[in-house]
């Protein structure tokens, strides 16, 4: 289980300074290249952080096996975040928390993805947007996955609403919401 309400998304390096300091546990590196991941990881835990990644945005790397290999054998992050069944698959090989993204685009999609997100059986299901509350509760009903809301939640309201929709936490790179 995760015991952060908001798990701070980061893209700019200023911002994962300012994380080490903070009381925090999770961090999630949106946006990075690969030749600074394995840095940023080591720092990360070494401040005592847990350091999730989002796979499909780091520059540089590619989400095949040999690229999940290098990721779980010399990065060796606490978790990774992505859209790809196979991602989650491979990662759970290394011992990595698993989270995946299902986007809520229309009934169809969401049919098709819970089948495979059933198959894949990761940790946690990211739920993009985040901001619509029905939606995240027939989800976890469905999976039986804890829940994270991400996507759109710009105000403290809305990640207290996501909350009460029965959501693990709450994803975010806006750095006011951080700290609620």
């Amino acid at each position: 289980m995760i015991n952060q309400r908001v798990l701070p998304a980061i893209k700019h390096m200023k911002d994962f300074e300012y994380l080490l300091k903070s009381d925090t546990e999770y961090i999630i590196l949106l946006d990075t290249r690969l030749g600074l991941l394995k840095k940023l990881v080591k720092a990360g835990q070494k401040a005592g952080k847990r350091i999730l990644i989002h796979v499909d945005l780091i520059q540089g790397l590619k989400a095949d096996e040999y690229g999940m290999e290098f990721l779980g054998r010399e990065v060796r992050p606490d978790g990774v975040i992505s859209t790809r069944t196979s991602v989650i698959q491979r990662a759970k090989k290394y011992g990595l928390i698993t989270v995946q993204r299902l986007f809520l685009i229309d009934s169809q999609a969401i049919d098709h993805n819970v089948k495979i997100i059933k198959k894949a059986q990761p940790d946690f299901v990211e739920v993009l947007p985040g901001i619509l509350p029905g939606m995240i509760q027939e989800i976890k009903d469905r999976l039986g996955v804890p829940i994270i809301a991400g996507g759109l939640i710009r105000t403290g309201d809305e990640v207290e609403e996501a909350i009460r929709s029965g959501v693990s936490a709450v994803t975010t790179s806006r750095k006011d919401l951080w700290e609620l």
